[in-house]
């Protein structure tokens, strides 16, 4: 060791181990500090910080960077980070490893290991002549550092597949793999595989799960009704600790500890488990007979959902059949036919689209409307008035005769256009063709001189591709020749009656969609739903109309903006 490396330092102990679990049960973070502590005055380095890590170091996000990060920063003045081994710093492979290492360097920070794999003695290949280059100095250690950076990775990958690919085995098998949910608290058993995890009913909270489907089953109450009673009877969740993200050996939250609310209700009840069957991602979705019992039967888990989640058995098999929600549920995308209109009316307060869907009430009637929520503030339209609005507005619509023309004008010059580029495309075959043709000629010569028989072999192939391609070329030819020309005169006769009775387009269109595209057509600027309502009396409140519209009922004409938002 240098000199310079005799000389007192400051370092940082960076501790990590892979599960909050590992670090809170076991001796692993305190061994390692032990360990570190002890290797510290041996090296003559004072150690000023401690930071411990309770997750993985395989995953995207390194926690060892926040070592990194502290240990730069010149104010926390760190001049050596140490860590028991090369895996406690990082599992995510030689690459990984040396970004990480590589940010400590500019710093003059060195990174050291107990096991004394990584050396921070570095050779310089040309100092004998006195020179020196950025290529000539390197560590001698380096490649038994990324060596082992990625033995550490092949042994998370290794330890890995061996215990989840158990699990996923287990989980099919009908055993239970994960933490217990609410009702259950998890158990061991022997069984022919062993000694395995399996669910048992939970002293206190069983009994809650059970009320909730025997009211359920009975239907005296309503779901509101069950969740009042079972809260009643004392029902509080789960508390779960939250730990700190970057030390997770402290506890900053508490989660749970909360009444029975119709959210939680719902999940309950709809959740097979409780019925002793297991379909998981780890079964495929697949439901799989447990080897436990649930807390309820099947009959009693089919009674209380009511037809909406049923289990039961065919072949030997289990299956689950879920009902399928209403049209008006499943199409709640923007193109839903049900609320044609979201896309082109603004809300009156926020100008952003309108949201449409049906609320159920008390009696389970569903009340269909357009709305706006979740922006600071709450509008809402009944979707029959609305639609009753949409359709009086039209009515005002019309387009002028000057303006009729004009658009003649203008599909009559673009189908001209679109006519010229399908001649264009004939000539391109025609053109291609002859080329093709020109190529065999030459590929036919060509084989009349060639003695090889791989040669011709290889010719003759390409001769057959060039006839394909001719082949093709000609049918799509006449293709377009034999396809019957439009007939533009029939084709304006009715753009013509469209125009003058816009109400076919924008109201009796069969396809609900369309009619709402059609209606966005009508403006530059997306109108909100309360300038639709002024528009049938007040023309100065529709400002985004577009010029080739006017109303009916307007003194002037027009009613134009600037140019805006363009519907599609």
């Amino acid at each position: 060791m240098t000199p310079e490396k005799l000389r007192p330092r400051n370092g940082l102990l960076a501790v990590r181990v892979s599960t909050p679990g590992q670090g809170i049960d076991g001796d692993s973070p305190d061994a390692q500090i032990e360990q570190g502590e002890r290797f510290a005055p041996l090296h003559n380095i004072n150690l000023v910080k401690t930071l411990t890590y309770l997750e993985s170091a395989s995953q995207a996000i390194q926690p060892m960077q926040n070592v990194v990060d502290y240990a730069i920063n010149p104010k926390n003045g760190i001049e050596v980070v140490i860590v028991k081994s090369i895996d406690r710093f990082t599992r995510g492979g030689s690459t990984v490893y040396d970004q990480l290492k590589m940010q400590l360097e500019p710093f003059n920070v060195d990174l050291i290991d107990i096991y004394g794999v990584i050396s921070n003695t570095k050779v310089n290949t040309l100092e004998h002549l006195g020179q020196q280059y950025n290529w000539s100095v390197f560590s001698p250690s380096r490649k038994s550092e990324l060596l082992e950076a990625e033995r550490a990775k092949d042994e998370v990958r290794d330890i890995l597949s061996r215990m989840i690919g158990a699990q996923i085995r287990y989980a099919r098998l009908g055993y239970w793999v994960r933490a217990s949910i609410y009702g259950f608290k998890n158990a061991k058993r022997e069984t022919s595989n062993g000694k395995r995890g399996v669910l048992k009913e939970h002293p206190k909270e069983a009994s809650f799960v059970k009320k909730m489907f025997e009211l359920r089953c009975k239907g005296t109450l309503d779901d509101q009704g069950i969740v009042d009673e079972v809260n009643r009877l004392g029902y509080i969740s789960r508390t779960n600790l939250v730990r700190g993200k970057v030390d997770r050996t402290k506890v900053v939250a508490e989660k749970g500890g909360k009444p029975l609310t119709l959210k939680v209700l719902w999940r309950i009840i709809q959740n097979p488990i409780y019925a002793g069957i297991n379909p998981e991602k780890w079964t495929q979705d697949k439901p799989v007979k447990c080897k436990f019992n649930g807390l309820v039967s099947i009959e009693t888990f089919n009674k209380a959902n009511r037809g909406k989640v049923i289990i039961g058995e065919e072949n030997g098999e289990v299956f689950i059949k879920r009902r399928q929600p209403p049209e008006y549920l499943l199409k709640k995308g923007v193109k839903n036919a049900e609320f044609p209109y979201k896309r082109f009316v603004m809300c009156p307060h926020c100008t952003k689209p309108l949201y449409g869907s049906s609320s159920r009430g008390k009696l389970g009637k569903y009340f269909p409307a357009y709305h706006c929520s979740g922006r600071g503030h709450y509008y809402r339209v009944p979707k029959k008035e609305f639609d009753d609005t949409i359709a009086r507005f039209v009515d005002q619509v019309r387009v002028t005769p000057e303006r009729i023309e004009e658009l003649n004008e203008i599909i009559l010059a673009e189908w001209e256009k679109r006519q010229q580029m399908i001649h264009g495309d004939e000539q391109t075959i025609d053109h291609r063709i002859a080329a093709l043709k020109i190529e065999g000629r030459l590929t036919m010569d060509k084989i009349k001189f060639l003695s090889s028989e791989t040669a011709i072999k290889y010719m003759e192939e390409d001769l057959l591709k060039i006839e394909k391609q001719i082949v093709t070329l000609e049918e799509e030819k006449e293709r377009k020749v034999q396809k019957q020309p439009i007939k533009m005169e029939v084709v304006m006769a009715y753009i013509k009656y469209f125009l003058e009775h816009l109400e076919y387009l924008l109201l009796q269109q069969i396809d609900s969609l369309s009619r709402a595209n059609y209606f966005g057509v009508l403006f530059d600027k997306l109108p909100t739903y309360q300038e639709i309502v002024f528009g049938t009396q007040d023309l100065s409140k529709i400002t985004g109309l577009n010029e080739v519209f006017v109303l009916a009922n307007s003194p002037d004409g027009h009613v134009v903006q600037g140019e805006g938002f363009e519907p599609p």
